[in-house]
């Protein structure tokens, strides 16, 4: 019996060294790693989701093809006019800023009816996810106040109408006219354009219409269950990381589709690029390539000394080469010269919308070497 004690004994005395051995292990162990993870030797074990980066790159002109020294004749030119920024972007990379002073890179700019280009991408982006069916669709499937009796004269109209400002609706803006200035000032701008009589078939006559480019606004919304400027937030915006753009809305909350757009000069780049590379951004496709052809392509007449007209977009030669661009009064501008890997964004306040063109062809289409 006593060496049975003694045996048992021994063994609680192994156990309580063997327990006692793990605690003192145990409690280095633990302040090993207090101390490790202090100094950083190890990282904490939460894993935060690494942001994306969509900043731009920048590149000396030289390396891109540009000339240095036809850019410093445009810097020059440009301080001598309204002309308050501008972005070169060649190669995916930019090149070149020009900022008037009291401007720079962070300034944001109303890029006016660049605004309609804009909606036109988020009509690409509404029909890539099946939301809207096509550019045929009718506008009464999104607006059903079409369907009484005295709207019978619009039912016809489409969302290519509204793209390519052929829908046919009653509209004196270019010519002197001062509907855009009514719209703006009316209680209800959906029922303003809606209200105006038809001056032609649908489809027929090329008229611009910065009323029916805001229904445009109403059918996104409609189409997809939010406003314009949240689904452009969510599809197009944050993925390519347009942080600063601000869009107004109408007096119902309609996001304005045909002006009211504003962003800073290297956002409104970032627009130009994803064209260019066939709605991709960072490998990403955001819109379809299928719909960039579509809308850089004639589509309407367009207008003499402005250009064809695509889906919301200008076609016009510069300099001989191609161009697609959206323009705004006062002269906003992103152009994009596909044949030489080129975007450039203007923004201005000139008395002759069309002064920056002069100059982008001048001085700007000079400094690309080929």
């Amino acid at each position: 019996m006593e060496g049975v004690s003694r045996e048992k004994a021994g063994r609680r005395e192994t156990v309580l060294i063997s327990l006692g051995t793990i605690i003192v292990l145990g409690v280095v162990g633990y302040w090993t790693a207090k101390e490790r993870l202090a100094s950083s030797e190890i990282e904490p074990a939460v894993i935060e989701e690494e942001k994306e980066d969509h900043s731009w790159q920048w590149d000396t002109p030289e390396n891109q093809g540009v000339d240095r020294a036809a850019l410093e004749r445009w810097h020059e030119a440009a301080k001598e006019v309204d002309i308050f920024s501008t972005v070169i972007v060649r190669n995916g990379v930019i090149v070149d800023e020009y900022y008037k002073e009291g401007y720079d890179e962070n300034s944001v700019f109303r890029f006016a009816s660049c605004t309609k280009s804009i909606s036109g991408v988020l009509i690409g982006i509404a029909i890539d996810q099946g939301l809207i069916s096509d550019v045929g669709a009718k506008l009464e499937e999104f607006m059903p106040q079409l369907s009484g009796p005295e709207q019978e004269d619009k039912r016809e109209i489409t969302v290519e109408h509204l793209l390519t400002h052929t829908s046919g609706i009653y509209w004196n803006e270019w010519g002197g006219g001062d509907y855009f200035r009514q719209l703006s000032q009316s209680e209800n701008w959906v029922e303003f354009v809606l209200g105006q009589r038809m001056a032609a078939e649908s489809g027929t006559v090329f008229n611009y219409t910065t009323g029916g480019s805001h229904l445009l606004g109403a059918v996104i919304q409609a189409a997809v269950g939010m406003k314009a400027s949240e689904f452009g937030k969510e599809y197009l915006f944050e993925p390519l990381g347009m942080e600063s753009v601000v869009w107004r809305e109408d007096p119902q909350g309609i996001t304005d589709g045909g002006n009211g757009i504003s962003m800073t000069a290297r956002d409104a780049a970032k627009l130009g690029q994803l064209y260019l590379n066939g709605g991709k951004w960072k490998d990403k496709q955001i819109i379809s390539e299928e719909w960039v052809r579509a809308s850089t392509k004639r589509q309407a007449a367009g207008s003499a000394g402005t250009g064809e007209y695509g889906y919301s977009w200008w076609l016009k030669s510069f300099g001989g080469y191609e161009t697609y661009y959206a323009m705004g009064h006062g002269g906003q501008y992103i152009l994009v010269i596909p044949e030489l890997e080129t975007v450039v964004v203007m923004t201005s306040r000139v008395g002759d919308t069309y002064l920056p063109q002069y100059y982008f062809n001048d001085y700007i289409m000079a400094a690309i070497e080929v």
